[in-house]
């Protein structure tokens, strides 16, 4: 089926990809795909915008620049920075939100976008509005199956069962139908198979 997405501006709409790309191939960390070396930020950006093209090939512009810069530059402040507790965990992520919107921001005001797309697009980093907000659902449905696909198994390989079971049954119940229906579609190992059968069995 043909492209029929069309921007405002196209140009404007590929600076500011460009620009969301140029800043996560700064990534130090690196993933292996099929041999070939890719800066971890960078690959995530891609798969997030291809899962959210995925579940909604009509997704407008706002919500496809919010999927390209949702974890962006997210090195930058890692995990290590705050105390291994819940508490510093839950100010990690709230923190992290914050600085990819913020980031987002700059580089969408530095590419020409006026405030009302950029504060929308921030909206969508911020994940404002959940589950009411159709968009939001959307990108929270990509996040869930970029993480079943891709992080999931790595994950597991590091963590026990009941951790597991537990990110697991968070991560479904913020899911759409739709999304849950994709996501059994997915190719797991056999410990990922079963820790998601126990999870979705309760």
């Amino acid at each position: 089926m043909p492209e029929t997405f069309q921007p405002r501006d196209p140009h404007k709409f590929a600076a500011a990809l460009r620009r969301f790309d140029e800043e996560n191939s700064r990534d130090p960390n690196s993933e292996i795909v099929s041999g070939i070396s890719h800066p971890r930020e960078l690959l995530y950006a891609q798969r997030l915008s291809d899962r959210v093209l995925r579940l909604c090939p009509d997704a407008g512009e706002k919500l496809r620049l919010a999927a390209r810069c949702q974890h962006i530059c997210r090195w930058q402040s890692p995990r290590e920075n705050y105390p291994m507790t819940r508490t510093g965990y839950l100010k990690w992520r709230a923190d992290l939100k914050k600085f990819h919107a913020e980031k987002s921001g700059a580089i969408l005001r530095e590419t020409g976008y006026d405030d009302d797309t950029i504060r929308r697009v921030q909206d969508l980093n911020l994940k404002k509005n959940f589950p009411a907000d159709a968009e939001v659902r959307v990108l929270e449905d990509a996040l869930c199956l970029v993480f079943l696909e891709f992080q999931f198994a790595g994950l597991a390989a590091r963590s026990d069962d009941d951790k597991m079971i537990n990110a697991l049954k968070k991560s479904w119940v913020k899911m759409t139908g739709a999304a849950r229906a994709e996501a059994l579609k997915l190719n797991y190992g056999g410990r990922e198979k079963t820790l998601l059968q126990r999870a979705l069995n309760g």
